[in-house]
């Protein structure tokens, strides 16, 4: 079972989803363990008189990438925590798991 949760811990470092925000001018991914691993902006969201517009959509983006992470973490790690008895949030004692 440890072997297992190692490799679920792996595939979710690799396993990479995207978040957007302003209607897909911003897009940011982020790895099933939480780390950023890249930014797009389209150059129509970058308005010079409004540098904290801009700000905003990356940290939104940044929030809908985390929020896709965490649920992906839920979904492969959830059915472990199951199996080791912890009967899901919690069981493994880790934060979220």
């Amino acid at each position: 079972m440890q072997q297992r949760l190692l490799e679920a811990q792996e595939e979710l470092a690799r396993t990479e989803v995207t978040g957007t925000a302003g209607g897909g001018l911003v897009r940011a991914t982020v790895t099933g363990g939480g780390e950023v691993t890249g930014l797009q902006i389209d150059p129509s969201a970058i308005d010079p008189d409004d540098p904290e517009g801009l700000a905003d959509l990356v940290l939104a983006a940044i929030r809908d990438a985390s929020r896709a992470a965490g649920e992906l973490q839920q979904q492969t790690m959830e059915p472990l925590a199951e199996g080791l008895g912890g009967g899901g949030p919690g069981g493994l004692g880790l934060p979220g798991f």
